[in-house]
């Protein structure tokens, strides 16, 4: 009898065990998985990107190690630049996720984003332009998930303007802290992964300095040509500061334009990567100005405005006005051109453009890559470029701020692009243009590296 009462409470028991596991909670086991799904919040990965610049979601970890994210975060924050990297797993809500992202941490920069095997990003356009990150985004695309992330992260830092926000050189907010059994964690994976880290650091500051290196050596033998041609002007002008009519002005100019050549030839000599070329460039167009007063006072004539160069080809000298020009499969667009190519124009006729060798032969220099972008950038200050290169890969590269110095060279005349507004790596909270960050992730109107042309990850471009 007292077995058969046993076996009637039995269900009474269970009943009773199953309501107390209600009322005391989850297991600890599903705490913690709530817990990761917690830390995947928007609001979540903004508030760690406020503290620093890479962000690595638990369930993506085995994409990007603790190294690997920290060797990341050391570069952008040494490059002081407000560069975000996001890793995401794949399964991640998509959907206007770079505006959310961007709402969320209300800091100006340069947003990307790896998700499973697929990789975005978006800009405020006073760190970086539309057209500028498209042709990053598609530069990795197709790499590993740390290649892709190293690969974006060195030519990102090269193009983008702005700062890195402040909040990154201040300790994380109060909160509970970092538990001994999180630090040792991560001293142990920090160890662990040391070697390989360094050995990664090493092969691509090698890879970087051999590109730099490649890059410089193209560069070198067209700023050569500049030079000499340069020299061959100075050559043919036939002037003399004790001549007869020489003034004081004259002279000036003449010394200026020595100068010039000097200055050009030491910084060339001294040049150790394409962005040192600027300032071979900056002497050059300084130095053709002045030959350009001196003839003008030696003739007579009205002194000339300070004008960029001719578009097509610097070494033809100032430009003297603006002439309608359509590049092939182009838009329409005003160029600053020399008085030659003005008239080759309004005959009919193409004008004499500037080739120098790439990859696949002889190319204008504005489809010659982003390594003349600071070739080009020391003759036409950037400012002017991006209007008149839209659509080439110069153009979207010199778009970025890095490039976009006022054409002030020393001579007064104020010009230029402005980037008004919030600089990269200040706070401005949800004030931003939410078309630099539309598209992509969701949205189907941006572009998207992932090349599927669809779905979630955004419409392609």
């Amino acid at each position: 009898m007292k077995a058969v009462l046993r076996t009637r409470r039995l269900p009474a028991l269970l009943l009773a065990a199953l309501l107390l596991l209600l009322v005391a909670g989850p297991a600890p086991g599903a705490r913690a998985a709530e817990g990761v799904r917690a830390a995947t919040g928007v609001s979540t990965i903004a508030e760690a990107l406020r503290r620093g610049p890479v962000y690595v979601d638990p369930a993506a970890s085995g994409q990007l190690t603790a190294a690997g994210a920290d060797t990341l975060a050391r570069e952008i924050k040494d490059a002081n630049k407000p560069l975000f990297l996001v890793v995401l797993p794949a399964g991640y809500p998509t959907r206007n996720l770079f505006s959310a992202l961007r709402t969320a941490t209300g800091v100006t920069g340069l947003y990307a984003v790896r998700l499973g095997d697929r990789f975005d990003a978006r800009a405020d356009s006073s760190v970086l332009p539309r057209t500028a990150v498209r042709n990053l985004v598609t530069s990795v695309q197709g790499e590993d998930a740390r290649t892709q992330l190293s690969d974006f992260t060195h030519r990102a830092l090269a193009h983008m303007g702005g700062h890195a926000p402040a909040s990154w050189g201040s300790s994380a907010p109060g909160g509970g802290g970092v538990s001994g059994t999180t630090l040792i964690t991560t001293a142990a994976v920090l160890v662990a992964g040391g070697a390989g880290a360094y050995a990664l650091v090493r092969r691509n500051r090698r890879r970087r300095d051999e590109e730099q290196r490649a890059a410089l050596d193209r560069l070198r033998v067209v700023v050569d040509e500049d030079i000499t041609a340069f020299g061959e002007e100075l050559d043919r002008l036939d002037f003399h500061p004790a001549e007869a009519g020489a003034d004081d002005a004259m002279r000036a100019d003449y010394e200026r334009a020595l100068d010039a050549y000097e200055q050009a030839k030491q910084r060339m000599a001294e040049a150790r990567g394409p962005e040192d070329v600027r300032a071979v460039t900056e002497a050059l167009e300084d130095g053709r100005f002045s030959l350009a007063l001196l003839a003008a006072r030696r003739e007579g004539r009205p002194l000339p405005e300070r004008r960029p160069p001719c578009f097509f080809d610097p070494r033809h000298g100032p430009s003297v006005t603006d002439a309608a020009w359509t590049p092939p499969g182009g838009a329409p667009r005003e160029v600053p051109v020399c008085a030659a190519d003005a008239t080759r124009l309004a005959d009919g006729r193409d004008p004499v453009i500037r080739e120098v060798d790439t990859d696949l032969g002889r190319r204008p220099y504005w489809d010659a890559g982003p390594a003349y972008g600071p070739w080009a950038g020391g003759y036409f200050g950037g400012g002017i470029l991006p209007g008149l290169l839209v659509g080439t890969v110069l153009g979207s590269m010199m778009a970025a701020p890095s490039y976009a110095a006022d054409y002030d060279p020393g001579h007064g005349e104020p010009g230029g692009a402005d980037f008004g507004g919030y600089q990269g790596g200040d706070v401005s909270g949800a004030d931003f243009d939410p078309g630099d960050f539309s598209g992509g992730f969701g949205d189907g109107g941006g572009f998207d590296g992932g090349g599927d042309g669809g779905g979630d990850f955004g419409g392609g471009f």
